[in-house]
């Protein structure tokens, strides 16, 4: 990848970074924070001119960081002459409206948050307009949703903001979610995710029988993004945004994105009549429909709002026409709805700033009282009413030109008639702008005294209606060949067809239809009154009400469904999951690929069939017995105890070992929790429901078993031989099992005592929870009433002496253990588990209270050290250039002792030791506090009866 490459890098990245600097450099001041903001916009903005020369000249700039490239994952950015266009759009407006916010905000809205809201949508927006892997290009398009959001509901404090900015969230992240569906398809024909090979892959795309769901999921996307009908309702609520939102939002980003992302796909999905259909038909509907309702809009953002909702649908029909021609009058109406839109939303945030109303009947005569900014929302007006001398005059006519040769339906009128009358009502909604806010007498009945705004609120609109007049006049030498090199990338090819950037091309059906738009928008001016009466008393439906209506009611259908299937009732989940489980898998299986047997089965020895049968029955025991907890759990421990003793048998002593500690610890805390228990459980659940579990169980296990019996009797290979072959070579350790946990599978390993140690950790806070709620009174009532029946030899002579004399031995085992589990069977695990029985035995013996006095270390430190020991012993690979956890071992010669071995992983299974005993005896901890809120009396010595307090009792007998 070379400097062109690292470059566009780092043009996608710079607003990412460069967001983390506005919130803190608001502390210097205002000026600082919009400084800081405008750097990193302003240095992708230098670096995109560099590579700007190499596009123009028709290369295309690759960038490729390979991820998972067996997936198709990778971070790749393509930079063509489409993509130069909007990145600049994206930048330069960006420039502007971090100027233009600088003065338009308030001293009380927080500017170091808006400018961060505002880079991080802008990069967003750039990685959409320069990735060339669809799926990057998938998570930047719902990053713009997530940071449009926070930008439109910038002011928190606005209901109407709160509101449109959930609207907009939904609308187009449902969209993108759809969006996603069509994409993946599409990779799927094309058998890439790289953008330039789907685009390449055009005549394959279109001729697959795939290619309509995938259209139709695309254009979802596109046209919820890019407020196409029915989706148009949402972006007019945008607008109670920050006007400097609202202009970035439906100029140069957010709204363009669907319209980009059509150019984009244009060369792969266009050409087909479901194309055209779909596509021109919704386009040509939102420009007619959009335009309609912007005519009758007071609310001076509302009007360009509705507005921006007609341009977008005349860009959309452009491209859906499917013509190459059309295609490049929509690369051109692109950049000048840029200038005028984004000019006339700042010039009516003048308007709201300066009057401190929006309300189109309480305005009038502002071109006297703010000059300045009257010269700039009337050329901004007049370019959008397409009217000559000015750059809209000239898309709009190329766009007129295009419908007048346009047949739908084997109608060649529809298209022209429509298109000509959707000009004409922008013609009256331009109008309607300048002539209710600018002309007219001056009022007296001004929220605020008007007067045009400080230069730095006014030079950003006036710097685009510069660009309004100079590409209206001058657009060959000013755009032409921007209009090209992208048009070019729309089409997919650099042979362009004819077109001219002119004013005048004569007598042309064009003309005319402009003219008819032009006197007809004036006529509509003109009985704008008495149209508005008509408009206002029709019966018409209300988007955002049906909107509302439908949220609504889906939210409703959502939670009936969710108290339904989410009551609380771990049965009814549990059954779900494993019928939904089974199902699958029985259609799986009945689906066919079940390879026949090619092993014959082992004989089953008497001693093998007699432990089977005898597992099957305690098993069934569980089931009918599960009631009373303390024969259940007395069943539940022969079965582990059955299943340590199958370990045994399959030559595995590694994990018989860990299964019969594992089994004695459990036992013995189930045992201390049961004390807290009614000894019977409660029947809950009818006859029925008990049937209907047992035949899901029955299901279950049977398909478990069918399953495993078929594997059974397959060939195969097993990755056990690749860690037979290398245990001690790579490892260090002749212990195959305990290798694989410190060494090949070590962070399996090191993510098992995290869950472990914070399992132990749960538990202590539910015990805390627990003693602290209307609970915990119970449990003390319930003790004082059970006084009369307690045990008076809690702790007998005979359990405390067995204990003290095993203690010693049990470390001693526990240290061995621990030691010889690289070679032999064992390791910190199960040395942490024989380490915990014998503590355990001590807590039992002599009593919480005397036993934890004596400890030194806490149970908590005790995991923390653990987990952070196992990391750090891990990370010591690094040092060496390994990976994580590579394990290091070497041997030694010490005199007079023998050579022996040393390993990392001895660290490790230290680390795993010390997690281990700390989670148990933290359970332990835990469990026996309640014991003592209960009432458990608590003693001082080891055993109930202090000796020396015998003998101070026959000391003072004797005296007596």
């Amino acid at each position: 990848m070379g400097d062109e490459g690292i470059f566009l890098i780092i043009i996608a990245l710079l607003p990412f970074v460069g967001a983390l600097l506005p919130g803190l450099m608001i502390r210097a001041g205002r000026n600082a924070s919009a400084v800081f903001t405008a750097l990193p916009t302003g240095l992708a903005i230098v670096m995109l001119l560099i590579l700007a020369p190499a596009v123009m000249r028709g290369e295309v700039i690759r960038a490729d960081l390979d991820w998972l490239p067996a997936l198709g994952l990778s971070a790749s950015f393509f930079l063509d002459g489409l993509g130069l266009l909007f990145a600049g759009m994206i930048l330069g407006m960006g420039l502007l409206i971090t100027l233009y916010a600088r003065f338009y905000l308030y001293r009380t809205d927080p500017m170091g948050q808006f400018y961060t809201y505002l880079l991080l949508f802008q990069g967003a927006m750039l990685g959409i307009v320069l990735s060339n892997n669809i799926l990057l290009l998938l998570i930047f398009w719902e990053l713009t949703s997530l940071s449009s959001f926070l930008l439109i509901g910038y002011w928190k404090h606005l209901p109407e903001g709160r509101q449109g900015a959930r609207m907009a969230l939904a609308v187009t992240g449902a969209g993108g979610l759809a969006m996603i569906g069509g994409m993946l398809i599409l990779g799927n024909i094309a058998g890439s995710y790289n953008l330039t090979d789907i685009l390449a892959s055009g005549d394959a795309i279109r001729a697959s029988e795939w290619y309509l769901p995938a259209l139709v999921l695309i254009l979802i996307g596109a046209f919820t993004k890019s407020a196409q009908f029915p989706f148009h309702f949402w972006l007019p609520h945008a607008m109670a945004a920050p006007t400097p939102v609202s202009a970035y939002l439906h100029s140069a980003t957010m709204v363009k994105a669907g319209v980009f992302l059509l150019a984009r796909m244009w060369p792969a999905l266009a050409g087909t009549e479901a194309w055209f259909y779909l596509v021109a038909t919704t386009g040509l509907v939102t420009m007619v429909l959009g335009a309609l309702i912007a005519l009758f809009k007071d609310d001076l953002k509302a009007l360009l709002a509705f507005s921006t909702v007609s341009h977008l649908g005349l860009l959309t029909m452009l491209l859906g026409f499917g013509t190459r021609l059309a295609a490049i009058v929509a690369v051109f109406h692109i950049i000048n709805h840029l200038t005028f839109k984004a000019a006339l939303f700042m010039t009516a945030g003048i308007v709201d700033h300066e009057t401190k109303t929006r309300d189109i009947k309480r305005l009038g005569g502002l071109r006297h009282l703010m000059p300045v900014t009257f010269l700039i929302g009337t050329i901004g007006a007049l370019s959008m009413a397409g009217i000559p001398l000015f750059n809209g005059f000239l898309s709009k006519e190329m766009m007129l030109e295009e419908a007048a040769h346009t047949v739908w339906a084997g109608s060649a009128w529809a298209v022209p008639v429509l298109a000509t009358f959707g000009a004409l009502l922008s013609v009256a909604y331009s109008f309607r702008f300048i002539g209710h806010v600018f002309l007219g007498p001056v009022r007296d009945d001004y929220p605020a005294k008007p007067h045009d705004p400080p230069f730095g609120l006014w030079a950003a609109p006036g710097l685009l209606v510069a660009f309004v007049v100079a590409i209206g006049l001058f657009p060959a030498l000013i755009v032409g060949p921007l209009v090209a090199v992208a048009g070019g990338a729309v089409i997919g090819d650099t042979d362009l067809p004819y077109y001219s950037l002119k004013i005048w091309h004569g007598f042309t059906p064009a003309l005319w239809m402009s003219v008819i738009a032009v006197l007809g928008g004036l006529a509509l001016l003109w009985r704008h009154g008495a149209l508005d009466r008509v408009w206002t008393a029709l019966p018409r439906p209300e988007a955002k009400t049906i909107f509302d209506a439908l949220l609504d009611a889906l939210t409703r259908g959502a939670r009936g469904l969710s108290e339904r299937m989410h009551d609380g009732t771990l049965s009814r989940y549990l059954a779900i999951f494993v019928v939904a489980t089974v199902t699958l898998g029985a259609i799986a299986w009945t689906g066919g690929g079940v390879p026949a047997p090619t092993r014959a089965p082992l004989p089953v020895s008497p001693v093998v069939a007699v432990g089977w049968l005898m597992l099957i029955a305690a098993t069934i025991a569980v089931v009918v017995m599960h009631r009373a907890r303390f024969q259940a759990l007395v069943l539940i421990g022969i079965i582990g105890l059955m299943i340590s003793a199958g370990f045994i048998y399959l030559s595995a002593p590694d994990l018989a070992l860990t299964q019969i500690s594992v089994e004695t610890v459990t036992i013995m805390l189930l045992l201390l929790a049961l004390h807290f228990l009614p000894k019977t459980t409660p029947v809950e659940s009818p006859v029925a429901l008990r049937l209907r579990d047992g035949v899901i169980a029955l299901a279950a296990g049977g398909a478990v078993a069918t399953l495993a019996h078929t594997f059974l009797l397959q060939d195969g290979s097993s990755i056990s031989s690749y860690h037979l072959a290398n245990s001690y070579e790579g490892g260090g350790g002749t212990n195959v099992v305990n290798v694989i946990l410190v060494d090949f599978r070590g962070y399996d390993t090191y993510g098992e005592i995290i869950v472990l140690g914070i399992a132990g950790l749960v538990i202590f806070a539910l015990m805390e929870a627990l003693l602290s709620s209307p609970a915990a009174q119970r449990l003390r009532e319930r003790a004082a009433a059970d006084e009369g029946v307690r045990s008076r030899d809690r702790h007998p002579l005979m359990m405390v002496v067995a204990t003290r004399v095993m203690m010693p031995i049990a470390m001693v085992v526990g240290a061995y253990i621990f030691l010889r589990g690289h070679n032999q069977p064992g390791g910190g695990f199960v040395a942490g588990l024989v380490v915990s029985i014998a503590l355990l035995m001590q807590y039992m013996a002599s009593g919480f209270a005397w036993t934890q006095a004596r400890q030194r270390i806490g149970y908590h430190e005790m995991i923390g050290m653990g987990v952070i020991i196992a990391g750090l012993t891990g990370a010591g690979a690094w040092l060496a250039g390994k990976p994580f956890l590579t394990s290091a071992f070497g041997y030694f010669h010490i005199p007079p002792i023998e050579e022996f071995e040393l390993a990392t992983a001895m660290l490790f299974d230290l680390g795993v030791f010390l997690a281990v005993l700390g989670a148990v005896m933290l359970m332990l901890y835990s469990l026996s506090r309640l014991a003592r809120y209960a009432g458990e009396t608590v003693n001082i010595a080891p055993m109930d009866y202090d000796p020396t307090e015998r003998d101070d009792e026959a000391a003072a007998r004797k005296d007596d």
